[in-house]
């Protein structure tokens, strides 16, 4: 799930790959806002049909506890 987020964020958010890894923080590391932070999710929801509940999304600080919520939920 960790390659398919990578891929995401380098395809749909314009990263750098070689900026990724999975304990990069969203907002700390790769530079995000809170309206990326909202773009990712919606990405994630279509791309992979799931549903992010709110409580957890102040949880989702790194590229890792993304790719694990997706692991867990999709």
């Amino acid at each position: 799930m960790y390659e398919k987020l990578k891929q995401i964020l380098v395809e749909e958010m314009n990263l750098n790959e070689s900026v990724i890894t999975p304990d990069s923080e969203f907002i700390a590391d790769l530079g995000f806002n809170s309206l990326e932070l909202a773009d990712l999710v919606v990405i994630c929801e279509e791309k992979f049909d799931v549903q992010f509940e709110d409580d957890v999304l102040p949880e989702l600080v790194t590229v890792r506890d993304v790719a694990e919520y997706l692991e867990a939920n999709a």
